[in-house]
Parts: C-alpha cells; sequence; structure tokens
C-alpha cells in the first residue's frame, strides 16, 4: 500500500477595504498548490467561510473522480468556523482533506532550542 499525506487545500481570506459607500466585503481564494481553483467575495465573513467550505468539498471529490453529493447532504459544511491561522480538516463524503491558510508552512521541522 502506497502511503498517502492527505489532500490539502490552501486558502485565504481576508476583508476588503470599505467602497465609497461603506460596504463591507470579505474576499476568498482556494488553491491547491500552484493552481487557484476557486475565488470570489461575500458580504459576511460566515458567508465567505461557507463558500470556501463548499468549493473545498466539490473540489476534492472530484480530485478522486467522484460526484460530490448535494450541498443539503453534507451539513457538516455548516457548522464547522474557520479560525484565523488554523487549519481545519473535513470529511465530506467519503473524501477527507485540511484547509491550511496559505503561506503557512505545515511541513517545516522545529527549531531546537539552543543555550
Amino acid at each position: 500500500m502506497i502511503p498517502v499525506q492527505g489532500l490539502q487545500f490552501h486558502y485565504s481570506l481576508h476583508e476588503l477595504a470599505a467602497g465609497r459607500i461603506g460596504y463591507r466585503r470579505w474576499r476568498w481564494e482556494l488553491w491547491h498548490g500552484a493552481t487557484l481553483h476557486a475565488t470570489g467575495w461575500c458580504g459576511t465573513k460566515v458567508g465567505a467561510e461557507y463558500a470556501l467550505r463548499t468549493y473545498a468539498a466539490k473540489w476534492a471529490h472530484r480530485f478522486f473522480g467522484l460526484t460530490a453529493p448535494g450541498i443539503e447532504a453534507m451539513p457538516e459544511l455548516s457548522g464547522t468556523r474557520l479560525e484565523p491561522g488554523s487549519v481545519a480538516r473535513f470529511s465530506t463524503g467519503r473524501v477527507d482533506y485540511a484547509l491550511v491558510p496559505r503561506g503557512l508552512d505545515t511541513g517545516a521541522a522545529p527549531l531546537a532550542a539552543t543555550g
């Protein structure tokens, strides 16, 4: 059996500056390696997080050649919040994957303390 590290998507989520009429928006991006799979903006942070989770679930299933179940069949997408700078793990349908903040280096070994 070949060991598999697990599917990881990188995400970017940040608030855009208010426009001339004072409307605030949240921009989100979903990456896998150097490929941008989805991007958009929402009027609320909760909406942007939901969009990220939804598109990650769709792309995770597509990555393995599976058809993603309908959004209503994935209630786990609506509950988990994305804390700033944190890694979120999901299991939707038959696929497990993680959302990792873009620019976070998870493969680096911790530095040893020197005296």
